[in-house]
């Protein structure tokens, strides 16, 4: 007799979906940017999923954690004002403390994005490891998060500028524009720092003493126009001081931002977005391996 063949193995592709995806090797760089964008536009919902999982484990959602986003700003504004009016004994009064809290609040939103960012991509092994999307989402959620975290600041700050500020005029709709930049800044730095901190593990260590450093450097505790003849390389250099300069005019001085500070800031934030995106876009094939 003839003995009954052995039975055929399942493709195991149908199990679950007829979709195969096959790594194979390569060599660092960008994929097509076509399918890339809209694949990241299909899959936005994910994103905002993301950002929305870390903002509950954040305790948003609750009265105290909502609270304490608008203390500990607060709170550091009050401090630095202290700080300043003993060291330098100025007068600006509520004027000054206004643009303190207006300045430290933006500056605040970037520095958030780019610590949450730092561990996006270390911190979601498991996700990066077991679901094919586009990996940038991940430090894009981050700066989802620290916007939604920021506007509850805004409920803080706008009774102090209605107090003291300027009365609001047209000037007040080139928010929208200088906030844009903002925002494109912390996309660059965030999409750096997420995947410099897959190659270099330390950079998280590191990133609290550069920020601190980068606060003393911005005009917030000072304004730009009181910054030292012999300091003043530093408002072309620092990538948020041209941004904070605008914020500062419609804020403080109620009138358009100067030609240049927009200028400069929109070109620091194309620069920094186009180099963060190459740079992480390129690397993250190489992730999942260095996880």
């Amino acid at each position: 007799m003839t003995a009954p063949a052995p039975p055929k193995p399942r493709d195991r592709t149908d199990e679950f979906s007829a979709v195969t995806h096959v790594y194979e090797p390569h060599r660092v760089g960008l994929p097509p940017l076509g399918p890339y964008v809209r694949e990241l536009w299909r899959r936005r919902e994910f994103l905002f999923e993301m950002s929305r999982t870390d903002l509950r484990s954040q305790h948003f959602n609750t009265v105290f954690g909502q609270l304490w986003l608008v203390l500990n700003p607060l709170l550091l504004a009050c401090v630095y004002f202290i700080l300043v009016d003993i060291l330098r004994r100025r007068s600006g009064g509520l004027e000054f403390f206004a643009h303190l809290m207006g300045s430290l609040f933006v500056f605040h939103f970037v520095t958030d994005a780019i610590r949450q960012a730092v561990k996006s991509v270390t911190g979601g092994g498991r996700l990066i490891l077991n679901t094919a999307f586009p990996r940038v989402m991940l430090p894009g959620a981050s700066v989802l998060t620290a916007f939604k975290r920021f506007l509850p600041t805004m409920i803080v700050f706008i009774p102090v500028y209605l107090a003291e500020g300027p009365k609001p005029g047209p000037e007040l709709l080139w928010v929208v524009p200088v906030f844009v930049l903002f925002v494109i800044v912390a996309c660059g730095f965030a999409m750096i720092v997420a995947a410099g901190q897959v190659y270099f593990r330390d950079l998280k260590n590191f990133l609290n003493y550069g920020l601190r450093i980068w606060l003393y450097a911005s005009p917030i505790l000072y304004l730009a126009v009181e910054m030292p003849e012999r300091y003043k390389f530093l408002l072309v250099i620092n990538p948020i001081a041209p941004l904070l300069a605008a914020w500062s005019s419609i804020f403080d001085l109620g009138r358009a931002p100067d030609g240049s500070d927009l200028l400069l800031g929109l070109g620091w934030g194309v620069a920094l977005f186009l180099i963060g995106g190459a740079f992480f876009i390129s690397r993250e094939r190489e992730f999942a391996v260095r996880l």
